[in-house]
Order: structure tokens, then C-alpha cells, then sequence
């Protein structure tokens, strides 16, 4: 066609820049593809180098490890757990026998044990069984249950003796068994501080790990 209807490139300016927006679009997707296979990829290695199973991390965070002290409610829970399964003097009977070669040993430690609170049951010499057999200060013998509970209060009156216990043995009363290097009770101001630590455990430490 020609004369007035002859169209020419000055008619129409807009045509072309609508090639130029299709190429943009084409580009800016290309960018967020390679975009996105480049962060998928750093993920990656994260994940091979920090041994996997977990999300990464901002950089300088990271686990750490601390020691903390045991709060006082932890403290006094576990206090009051000792003082329940520890018995008081009071209520430990306690029978005792000379298995060395000195005699009277057996009722001065008994009337020692008394004036400490304690209740005395038999007093006298050892049995054939342990007679002048005890090489160390002595033996302090209970049935299995006073392992952990009248045992060891006990033990504080003579922190050198020997523990023992005896699954067969019948009854809640302990042996205070003399032996060969006996010389006396352990002091009444060592006893008692003892007795003390006893009842109110210093807490400890625990550690703490946390990311």
C-alpha cells in the first residue's frame, strides 16, 4: 500500500521497547534461578561439613558449655532427700564388741556412743568369727538397708572403721567392732561436722551444654 496509509517507523516509537521488557523478564528469571541453586548448594555444603541432622546456624553462634551452680531448690530437695533416708543417733541402736586383746574397750566406747546420743544394745567380746582378727580400728556391720541410711551416720563416730553389711542379717541394729589399731572415737567436734555434711550436702557443680 501506499500514500497516506504507508506506515513508517516514526508512526509507532512504543513498538520496540516491548521486545526489550520480554528480554528483561527472561533475565531477571534466569537470575533467580541461578540464585536459588547457588543458596541450595551453600546449604549443602553446610550440611556436609557440620555433620547434618540440623538447620545452620548465624556464624559465631554455636554451642556452648558452662557451669552453672545447683539452685537452691535443687539444693534443699536433695537435703531434705538425705535427711529423710539418714536416721538421727537417737534412733540407731548399736551393739558393740571388743576383738582385741584389751579389755574394757567394748563398755567405754559403748558409754562414749551413749553420751553421743546414740542407743546401746549388747556390749562384750567379739565372736570366734571376728576375734582378735580385726587388723585395722574396727568394723561397723548392718543389714543391707543401712547401706545408705544408718550406716553411715554411724561411720561419722569412727571415720577410720571398716563398712560392712550382711544381706542375711536380721533386725535394724549395727556391730561396732573393736579391732587391733583402735585407740579412741573419732573426736566429738570431727563427729558432729561430720553428721552436719551428712544432713546438708554442699550442691555441686553441673555442667551445662546448649546450642
Amino acid at each position: 500500500m501506499g500514500g497516506k496509509y504507508r506506515i513508517t517507523g516514526d508512526k509507532y516509537p512504543r513498538m520496540r521497547p516491548h521486545r526489550r521488557r520480554g528480554r528483561l523478564v527472561v533475565v531477571v528469571v534466569a537470575c533467580g534461578a541461578v540464585l536459588g541453586v547457588a543458596g541450595w548448594g551453600t546449604l549443602q555444603l553446610i550440611d556436609v561439613f557440620t555433620g547434618g541432622g540440623g538447620t545452620a546456624t548465624a556464624a559465631g553462634v554455636g554451642c556452648s558449655t558452662k557451669a552453672t551452680k545447683a539452685s537452691p531448690a535443687a539444693s534443699a530437695s536433695a537435703a531434705a532427700a538425705v535427711v529423710g533416708a539418714a536416721p538421727k543417733p537417737a534412733q540407731i541402736t548399736v551393739n558393740v564388741f571388743n576383738a582385741t586383746t584389751r579389755s574394757g574397750l567394748a563398755k567405754t566406747t559403748a558409754d562414749e556412743l551413749k553420751k553421743r546420743g546414740f542407743k546401746i544394745g549388747e556390749v562384750g567380746n567379739a565372736t570366734k568369727q571376728y576375734d582378735k582378727k580385726v587388723t585395722g580400728t574396727g568394723i561397723l556391720l548392718g543389714p543391707a538397708a543401712s547401706l545408705n541410711t544408718s550406716l553411715p551416720v554411724l561411720a561419722t563416730q569412727l571415720t577410720t572403721a571398716e563398712r560392712r553389711t550382711d544381706a542375711a542379717r536380721a533386725g535394724t541394729a549395727l556391730d561396732l567392732i573393736i579391732g587391733n589399731q583402735f585407740k579412741t572415737l573419732t573426736s566429738p567436734t570431727a563427729s558432729v561436722k561430720a553428721l552436719s555434711a551428712l544432713a546438708a550436702p554442699q550442691p555441686t557443680a553441673s555442667t551445662k551444654k546448649g546450642c
